[in-house]
């Protein structure tokens, strides 16, 4: 496998519901794809986190959009979660055949404390390995 960062480990402000945008992946040369969610003490008593995953064969995500639940393992619902989901992990396959990805998170009833929230894509079955 590769992990690649997606939302850099960090403690991200709730004082609104702007998006933390992820990296973009690029999936050329493997042929499944998982990304990883973890949160720390999450400080907001009422926060809610969606999120999102984008495909689009342009590197710069351009045209993208969202990714069929047909071509998701598990859900986009599933892979959320809330102020009460201190220090737990979630998940999100991607089946689908676009090139490039990417993992949005947004927080929503976010009015104080902060979020220390990580994400990362696991790149598995590298069609040349072992990889670096």
């Amino acid at each position: 496998i590769t992990i690649r960062p997606v939302i850099a480990p960090g403690t991200y402000n709730n004082a609104g519901t702007t998006p933390w945008v992820g990296a973009i992946i690029d999936r050329l040369g493997y042929d499944s794809l998982t990304y990883a969610i973890a949160t720390g003490t999450l400080s907001d008593a009422d926060a809610t986190y969606t999120v999102l995953l984008e495909e689009s064969n342009d590197s710069g995500m351009s045209g993208a959009t969202a990714v069929a639940d047909a071509d998701l393992i598990g859900t986009e619902a599933a892979a959320g979660f809330t102020f009460a989901d201190d220090g737990e992990t979630r998940k999100l396959g991607y089946v689908g055949n676009a090139r490039y990805t990417r993992l949005t998170i947004t927080p929503a009833a976010a009015n104080s404390g902060d979020s220390p929230i990580a994400a990362m894509a696991i790149l598995g079955r590298p069609h040349s390995a072992p990889v670096t």
